[in-house]
Parts: structure tokens; sequence; C-alpha cells
């Protein structure tokens, strides 16, 4: 695997300050610790702007090419953490109470950070690399609010370029695809309003249990017979839960939870229609109420044909063709990367974690013999889209 040298001789470093990370691990917004420390090394590195409080606490690095050029890429790499204990055992284990890096993000933070030190002492291209370390992926949409401060017409970005690890693919081996790669995620919450009533006299009463059991079946039929059996969506309950605990008293409200992914557009307005329909319909047939909260999360990840031909010609640079699957079948998880998407062109790309416990475990940890591959393709990407005149 052709891996760029001086990365290569940056190696043991970089997993340094991966560990770091993954020992101070922070949530959503308040990552200010990484945040600080990002922002610290960029300006020792030598880049020619570093603005902190870019959605909040995101960090913008911008290193200028030494030809100069008109050209403007960003590289994102996300920086927080998910509130679940550590079980790793290693050395380098959180040392924060329930709190974790179990997706990798201080690996994408370091590895971004080893590609910003290596184009700060180069600057082998014709053109610019802006450096995006972002808060809140886990939940909080802090790509968003990035965008929302107006980062991608601030620093004038053309073209924008994610990276994520994925367990169970080889180190070393990338994948991506055309089109939707992430589900938009949606949440939707529903109570139902009965009349409460003793256990053993149920025609007395209005049984929200009863209720809440055909209407998990009913929403189970959203993705079966009303969404196009060719087009992806996911519409799961994942919380019941009701206001009483005895055993012989039938509650007066129950309340479900649950989430909805899809992969386009026509597909998320026909899931939340058909819940609100079902809602609003199906408890009334048992004399109950319903009632629907329904919230549009993230939207679905979408990689722009070109740019992502291009992030495949730079992933089989670094690993070769062989080891770059081009055709990644979508997955149903999503990425807030996709509000980046929205709105500059770009691709998201996978690179393989190895033999690893999957995300969100919590016996997950980084493989650190990712950084190399990691930290080349970055900077073959800058140097291969914004090259210096022969």
């Amino acid at each position: 695997m052709p891996i760029i040298n001086r990365i290569a001789d940056r190696h043991d470093a970089i997993t340094e300050w991966r560990r770091d990370y993954h020992q101070h691990p922070e949530l959503l917004f308040d990552v200010h610790r990484t945040a600080a420390s990002v922002a610290e090394k960029l300006r020792a590195f030598g880049c020619d702007e570093v603005v902190e409080g870019i959605g909040r606490t995101g960090v913008v690095g911008v290193i200028k090419g030494r030809e100069g050029g008109d050209r403007v890429i960003g590289l994102r790499a996300d920086m927080d953490a998910l509130p679940l204990p550590e079980v790793t055992g290693l050395p380098h284990a959180s040392k924060v109470p329930g709190v974790m890096h179990a997706c990798g993000h201080d690996g994408h933070t370091a590895m971004l950070l080893g590609a910003a030190e290596h184009l700060c002492e180069t600057r082998n291209f014709a053109g610019t690399a802006v450096v995006i370390f972002q808060p809140a992926e886990e939940g909080g949409g802090g790509g968003r609010e990035m965008c929302e401060d107006g980062m991608m017409a601030r620093f004038g970005i053309e073209q924008v370029y994610g990276l994520h690890n994925v367990p169970g693919l080889p180190i070393g081996d990338f994948s991506t695809c055309q089109g939707p790669i992430m589900a938009s995620t949606d949440t939707f919450e529903i109570e139902i309003t009965g009349r409460g009533g003793h256990a053993a006299m149920p025609h007395l009463a209005v049984d929200t249990i009863v209720v809440v059991a055909h209407l998990i079946t009913a929403i189970q039929s959203v993705v079966s017979r009303s969404v196009d059996p060719v087009q992806g969506a996911v519409v799961s309950v994942t919380k019941v839960d009701t206001d009483g605990d005895a055993f012989n008293v039938l509650p007066e409200t129950a309340r479900l939870k649950g989430t909805v992914r899809t992969l386009v557009p026509e597909m998320r307005e026909i899931c939340e229609q058909r819940i609100g329909e079902l809602v609003r319909t199906l408890p009334s047939a048992f004399g109950a109420a319903g009632e629907l909260k329904y919230v549009r999360g993230y939207p679905t990840t979408v990689n722009s044909g070109p740019e992502t031909d291009f992030a495949v010609s730079i992933a089989e640079k670094v690993s070769g063709s062989g080891r770059v699957n081009p055709q990644q079948s979508p997955v149903m998880g999503g990425e807030d990367f996709a509000y980046m998407l929205e709105e500059r062109p770009g691709a998201f790309m996978f690179i393989g974690n190895g033999d690893s416990a999957g995300l969100h475990n919590p016996a997950y940890d980084f493989n650190d013999d990712v950084i190399p591959a990691g930290c080349s393709y970055w900077i073959t990407l800058v140097e291969t889209a914004m090259p210096r005149a022969a």
C-alpha cells in the first residue's frame, strides 16, 4: 500500500493524539478540550488561518498551497463521542465515566490532523485546503450548525469530502457509492390516551395496551405496504411505556417511540404521512385518542457523481483498485455530513477498521493501524484535486 513516507514516520505521534482524545471523550457541542487541542495543533503546524467557534465549537483551518490557485477543497472530521460506558480495558480507555469514543471520531480527528500537518509542511498543491473539525455529529446536528454559520461561503469551499471508519472492512480498504449512501434519520413519539381501569374489568376501560399492540403492528405495514419495494426505508418502534406499573391496572396512557430511516425524499414523505394517518384513526376504533410528535432529523447523505468517482480514484491510488468498492450498498444509519453535501458537491467515503467490535459498541476501539491509509487519502486527494503546475 503506497503510504506517504512522512505519514509513516509520524504514525506514532498521530496515534498518541488519537489515544489522548480517546481518553478524554466529550459529548455533542461540549467538545471544548478537543477543539482547543485541535486549534492549538493547527496553529503550531502553520495554518494560514485557524477559526474557532464555527457551529458553536467547531474548528476550521485554512492551508494555502505553494502556488496559490483559486480552487478550495473542504475536508471534514467529527470530534464528539457517545454517552456509553467503555469496557475495552485498554490502557488508553476513557477516563470519563459513561462517555467513550465508540464511533471512531477520535481517529477521524487524528487522521485529519496528521494530513493537515503534512499539507502545512509541504504545500505541494495549487489552491486551498480547508480542514473542518465538527462537533455534535452524534445527534446534535453540528454539521448543520457549521453550515448555518456560513462556513461554506466564508471559506469559499467548492467541494467537501468526509471519511468514516467501518469495522469488518479490512484495514486499508475503502468503499463508497454514488447517490444516497446513508439514510435520513427521523424520530417519532406517540401518546395513546384511553380510560384506565381494573384489569379484571376491561369492559369498563379503554385498554391502551391493546391499542398500542395494534398500532405497532399497523406501523410495520408502512414499509411493507406503502413504500416502493425497491426504495430503502426502515420504520422501527424502539420504546413502549405506560403511566402505571401495577399488574392489575389498565393504564390511562401509553407511549411509543421510534425511528424512521429513508433514502429518498418521497419515501420520507410517505412514511411521515402514513404514520400520522394511523395515529389519527386507529386508536379511535378502540375508543382511544392518539397524538403524534414527528421530528425530522438528518437528511439523506447523498454523494455527487463526479466527486464520488474522484474520491474512488484517490482511494485506488492509496490502496489499489482491488481494495476499493465503488458500489457500497447504502447504509440505513444517519450522518450529518449530509448537511454539508446539501450545500456543496462532494463524497463520503468509508475506510476499513479491520476486525474490531462494531460502532456504538462499548467494546469498540478505533484501530490505529488505519491512520497511515486515512492520512494518505486526505493528502493525495488535495494534491490530486489541486495539482501544482508541471
